[in-house]
């Protein structure tokens, strides 16, 4: 019960459909929703920023150093595949659409509730937008049907989680029971300093680094403008990986769908010309090649 239905089922569906075990089913779905992923980021960023950054912001999703398990039976690809496309129809105005692939991704990944803040975000300031008054436009009927479409999933399976165990809170002690919960970052924290006063000091070290990394790419994002529902997505996603009190190695994993972070280095890269800028995705592409490979040989992905 801990993990979310949406997977498990398109698992059994295409193993029952085709001759392949659900392992290998798995296999499939996660590849092919990391192909509608990547046209997702490309879509939107080309929006946003012109091709170019689109391909560059594809080549650092795919290139990231834990991008191995989009080549795995993981549910990241599918969830980064429906909540792209839920925020690409959200900046469009198509609110049925967002709200659906909303409430697919909430079927996915707890997370999924970060897709729905986006598109009621991105609601609000449509309607703002769009009349001079200050309390904004009048909703439409499919407006107001996407908006509410959209939480179904992740709320619809969490009261029914909590159903079964018998607690209105019955999600998070199913978590609890995994060592999963929210403390604001304060076991990580403790995580950090115990490895910065230990013989682990260069990890320690560059766990901080990359946690200051995160926050000034974040920071980025405002500066540059990024639609609302981009930052309220890479927001919450951000804050739910960084600050759960779960295992520490899973956190980079849980920030594979914070791509917007990946953005405004996207567009350094689109800026700079000649072969400078594909020296280092390349650098990098080969980089998490050889980490996945001797990760997935060593401990494997937490």
């Amino acid at each position: 019960m801990a993990f979310f239905p949406l997977l498990p089922w398109l698992e059994s569906l295409v193993s029952t459909v085709t001759s392949l075990s659900p392992a290998h089913a798995g296999l499939l779905i996660s590849a092919v929703a990391s192909l509608v992923a990547a046209f997702g980021i490309f879509t939107v960023t080309e929006q946003l920023y012109g091709p170019r950054s689109g391909l560059f912001a594809v080549v650092l999703w795919a290139a990231l150093p834990v991008g191995i398990v989009q080549s795995m039976a993981y549910s990241e690809s599918l969830f980064v595949a429906l909540a792209v496309w839920s925020l690409r129809w959200s900046l469009n105005g198509d609110w049925m659409r967002a709200g659906v692939f909303a409430s697919l991704a909430g079927l996915t990944r707890p997370v999924g509730l970060a897709v729905t803040a986006a598109v009621w975000a991105a609601a609000i300031v449509h309607m703002r937008a769009t009349s001079g008054s200050p309390a904004g436009a009048r909703p439409t009927g499919r407006m107001i049907a996407g908006l509410l479409v959209a939480p179904l999933g992740a709320v619809g399976y969490i009261l029914w989680v909590g159903h079964r165990v018998g607690s209105p809170w019955g999600y998070l002690d199913v978590q609890a029971a995994w060592g999963n919960g929210f403390d604001g970052g304060l076991a990580f924290s403790k995580f950090i300093a115990g490895l910065l006063f230990s013989s682990a000091f260069p990890a320690g070290l560059a766990l901080l680094v990359g946690v200051f990394a995160i926050g000034w790419l974040y920071r980025r994002t405002i500066t540059e403008k990024q639609p609302v529902a981009l930052t309220v997505y890479c927001g919450v996603v951000v804050v739910l990986a960084v600050c759960a009190s779960g295992y520490f190695g899973s956190k980079p994993r849980l920030l594979i769908p914070a791509f917007p972070l990946l953005l405004p280095v996207a567009n350094m890269l689109s800026r700079t010309r000649g072969t400078q800028a594909w020296v280092i995705v390349g650098t990098a592409a080969l980089a998490a090649a050889v980490y996945g490979a001797f990760w997935l040989h060593g401990s494997g992905p937490p």
